[in-house]
């Protein structure tokens, strides 16, 4: 992720104050892609080449010519250019290889597909930084941080590859990506039709900006998980803003709740909006990865995270101190699940990451998501989306105010149906699917809809315990991508 250095260079701008500026959720969102983990028992052999291509820092001037390295990956081991077809992932926020690693259903359906895989790491993230070690130094760095310049990125390598590559170029590209990175894919094949065949968003909220959704979706969403498990669950947790507020109000609380939830530093009166924003992040967390099996996405975590935290939390006429002890029952399953730890550390879900750096950036900028919670139809404290206190935040921490309408000017909102060949997927568990597309718009803007999944299940390598509903989803999605890929192929012959 970068130079050890560099990392303490850009320490004080984690300060907790200026973490403040992003929603938990959103924040969740950027940190959902940043650990280096592997899967245990990846189902196919993940055999690819590291490699590099020159990008402009700058695409939209001419009179800059810096460049820098962007890092992709390349597997060419099923690749045929009889009827071929080169997949491509649009990175997102974090490091190449940890996508490459848990988007399994790319390694399973190359062979079926004849396809290369091409995985491109997205700038500003993992070792794709423009200028080095004083990438994330000031908002003059960071002006080249924007969703335009990386689908330029993706254009320009692909260009790129189908010149460098025999064969290559007259083989169809399809994109795809999940969450901010499925956000890409769809709006790669929006600006650059003719780079892209088709494209699969997966989890890919392109509708939450602005009005499109109501700020509250997410949050209601995420409530309903919990709920959908035991009614008391959700309940519980609504009740115990209350309970760490009263505790909060004295010394002799304070130092409870530190040593109930066995915090590795003492709390503070300063602390407990922090100390709550950390615990919303976990609910958050625990919604997007309600996967039905045991996973080390964001952490080790059992199969169904979710009914095994309500279990915590049966019993509707607990008592404060009850309530803040089964919170923290949660909180140690989810950050110490192989019971190594003997302290929490608060800071843990806002990593200090370069890509928590760099999402954070964006959230000030121009992927600017609406919260907001009202405490009845969620299980959170009140909470209005306040766009001038969000941008007097971000201006304090980046030097920047974000422009809200500037994601809908680019990519059109919801007047998208002049456009074809996206699937949009969406699990109905995953928070995100609120912002998402989950009806069909037209015969080529498809929507899916699946059933007992969470954030981009479908993108995941196959498993013995993936729901049916799953296992349906990825087949549609394979007779879509073969259906781009013959139609490619066909309209070549007849141009022969």
């Amino acid at each position: 992720m970068g130079p050890p250095g560099l990392l303490l260079l850009l320490l004080p701008f984690l300060a907790s104050e200026a973490a403040t500026a992003v929603h938990p959720a959103l924040r969740a969102l950027g940190t959902l892609h940043l650990r280096n983990y592997s899967p245990p028992h990846p189902t196919r052999a993940r055999n690819y080449s590291v490699r590099y291509f020159h990008q402009k820092v700058n695409h939209f001037g001419f009179s800059d010519v810096k460049t820098f390295k962007q890092r992709y990956l390349i597997s060419d081991r099923h690749w045929k250019e009889d009827g071929g077809s080169i997949l491509f992932y649009t990175g997102n926020e974090g490091d190449i290889v940890w996508f490459s690693n848990n988007t399994g259903f790319m390694w399973d359906v190359a062979e079926e597909l004849n396809a290369m895989l091409v995985f491109a790491e997205h700038r500003y993230y993992g070792k794709s930084l423009p200028f080095g070690e004083h990438s994330f130094k000031d908002s003059r760095h960071l002006n080249f941080l924007t969703s335009e310049q990386a689908l330029v990125d993706f254009v320009e390598l692909i260009k790129y590859l189908k010149r460098a590559i025999p064969g290559a170029e007259k083989q169809p590209v399809i994109a795809i990506g999940g969450s901010y990175g499925g956000m890409l894919a769809a709006w790669l094949r929006m600006k650059y039709p003719h780079i892209v065949v088709g494209a699969l968003a997966a989890s890919a909220p392109i509708w939450h900006f602005e009005d499109l959704v109501p700020c509250g979706v997410f949050m209601k969403i995420v409530t309903a998980d919990f709920k959908k498990t035991n009614p008391n669950c959700s309940q519980s947790i609504r009740k115990s803003w209350e309970a760490i507020n009263r505790l909060a109000g004295s010394g002799s609380g304070l130092l409870w709740l530190t040593e109930t939830f066995h915090l590795c530093s003492p709390l503070t009166s300063n602390d407990i909006d922090r100390l709550k924003d950390w615990i919303s992040e976990t609910w958050v967390n625990m919604a997007m990865v309600n996967y039905p099996y045991e996973s080390n996405f964001l952490q080790p975590l059992p199969a169904w995270p979710i009914q095994v935290v309500c279990q915590y939390f049966k019993d509707p006429d607990s008592s404060e101190a009850q309530l803040v002890e089964s919170v923290f029952q949660a909180l140690n399953l989810y950050y110490n699940y192989t019971g190594q730890k003997k302290c929490l550390n608060m800071s843990e879900t806002t990593t200090s990451s370069l890509g928590s750096l760099g999402w954070g950036y964006q959230a000030c900028t121009e992927m600017v998501m609406p919260f907001c919670t009202n405490g009845i139809d969620d299980m959170f404290e009140p909470q209005s989306w306040d766009f001038k206190k969000f941008s007097n935040e971000c201006f304090k921490q980046w030097g920047v105010r974000p422009r809200a309408s500037w994601i809908t000017t680019m990519y059109g909102g919801k007047n998208i149906s002049s456009h074809s060949n996206i699937i949009f997927s969406n699990g109905d568990l995953d928070p995100w699917s609120g912002g998402g597309v989950t009806k069909n718009i037209s015969d080529t803007l498809v929507a899916i809809l699946i059933k007992n999944a969470a954030h981009h299940l479908d993108l995941r390598s196959n498993n013995a315990q993936d729901p049916k509903t799953v296992l349906v989803a990825r087949s549609l999605e394979v007779s879509y991508m073969k259906q781009w890929i013959q139609e490619f192929h066909t309209l070549a012959r007849r141009q022969r």
